[in-house]
């Protein structure tokens, strides 16, 4: 079985080495050998073991008919979405790690992979190496699925955990990690929460059957968590992480990313560093959890390779996927009920009372070097914005997740 790799960056090179190191372990589960016979890149490569194997033209690789499969680790919508449907059309099969894609065009290309028998496969966008994609097409089929709640992203997780532990404040934390490589030099997609809106977009699709658009994913991100918030998450027992998540408010379908407290009885308390967690609960099966690396270059490029794989099992025929191109209509979070964590400066201590009444403060934190916080009571996303603008004395505000 033939195959081809579309860029030869971090994710490229890591699905070549682990067809080439994991060979004899994938041909003896699959009971045929799968060898990479083209590798697309705009570069040169001289000195790599693989560079005769590069090629610069893309017709190359889709006049060939040996190639059956082809790897799209490219990232962005153009040219991968192009390259993709190309493929497609003539009956190859492509896997890919690209979330942005597949959260833009994904059934579209699910929808061009059936009608030429083949398979549109997308395992390592969500989760880096965690199987997740096919847990919810396979494993779950008879569960009605009633929420997905997860950490998506290990940059700002990463951030999130070394701001806990070691008191520093954002801006230091957000350059180690881009020093380390965990961070672009341009965070924005990961620090603000687009990452982790496509991701859930994408399992919000599968949940639900039909195509939730990353528009109406509401998101935030982590850039104003301070290490107050931190110091008073955890005198009431918390941490902080950054939840992607989709749920049916009383059958309203909302989705979201928003920094949350996360109490000791979610098993997402204890996903710290790099590491995703992905929480899932059916109606009959209850929770089941879904944890490892979310990232970097062998743990996405072992989850393309499990796509690879799967093409091979089934060639010539498409392995089902429930993710149409009717949008699903979602709804925003106003009505979504809470409790809150609500941060003040040290000034408004003489009002404390007063905003005790006003916020159904269930309990109070003082912090010893910044202020004070307290715990709402249940209140709706409405409620609480009507509240908070009524005052000017805020300094953050964090939803709780229990």
């Amino acid at each position: 079985m033939k195959a081809a790799v579309l860029g030869y960056g971090t994710v490229g090179s890591g699905v070549v080495e682990v067809l080439q190191k994991n060979k004899e372990e994938i041909s003896r589960k699959l009971q045929d050998e799968i060898e990479v016979k083209y590798i697309l890149d705009l570069r040169e490569f001289p000195g790599d073991p693989n560079e005769n194997l590069v090629v610069h033209d893309y017709q190359t690789i889709l006049d060939d008919e040996e190639v059956m499969i082809i790897c799209e680790t490219m990232g962005g919508v153009e040219p991968a979405y192009t390259f993709s449907k190309k493929a497609l059309l003539k009956g190859k099969s492509v896997c890919t790690s690209n979330k942005e894609l597949v959260a833009a065009h994904g059934p579209e290309l699910i929808r061009i992979a059936r009608e030429n028998h083949c398979n549109y496969m997308f395992e390592a966008s969500v989760g880096g190496g965690i199987p997740i994609i096919r847990p919810l097409n396979s494993s779950l089929t008879p569960e009605k699925i009633e929420g997905i709640t997860g950490i998506l992203n290990g940059t700002t997780n990463f951030i999130l955990t070394k701001m806990r532990d070691e008191g520093a404040d954002f801006n230091s934390v957000l350059k180690e990690a881009q020093d380390m490589g965990y961070a672009e030099k341009n965070p924005e997609a990961d620090v603000e929460g687009h990452d982790a809106g496509r991701k859930i977009a994408i399992l919000s699709s599968l949940m639900y059957g039909e195509t939730v658009k990353y528009a109406d994913v509401y998101t935030e991100g982590i850039t104003k968590i301070s290490p107050v918030d931190f110091e008073l998450a955890k005198q009431a027992g918390y941490v902080i992480k950054l939840l992607a998540m989709s749920k049916a408010n009383d059958g309203r379908p909302y989705a979201m990313v928003a920094p949350f407290l996360v109490s000791k009885a979610n098993p997402l308390f204890a996903v710290d560093g790099v590491f995703n967690g992905i929480l899932v609960r059916g109606n009959m099966l209850g929770n089941t959890m879904y944890y490892g690396a979310g990232a970097g270059k062998l743990p996405t490029a072992s989850a393309v390779v499990s796509d690879v794989v799967d093409c091979a099992r089934h060639k010539g025929v498409t392995i089902s996927c429930n993710w149409l191109e009717k949008e699903k209509k979602m709804n925003g979070i106003e009505e979504v009920s809470r409790r809150f964590f609500v941060r003040f400066d040290a000034d408004s201590k003489s009002d404390l009372e007063q905003l005790k009444e006003l916020f159904s403060a269930e309990k109070v934190i003082e912090s010893e070097t910044d202020g004070f916080a307290f715990i709402t009571k249940n209140m709706s996303e409405a409620d609480y914005k009507m509240k908070a603008e009524t005052v000017d004395c805020i300094k953050g505000m964090i939803r709780i997740e229990e």
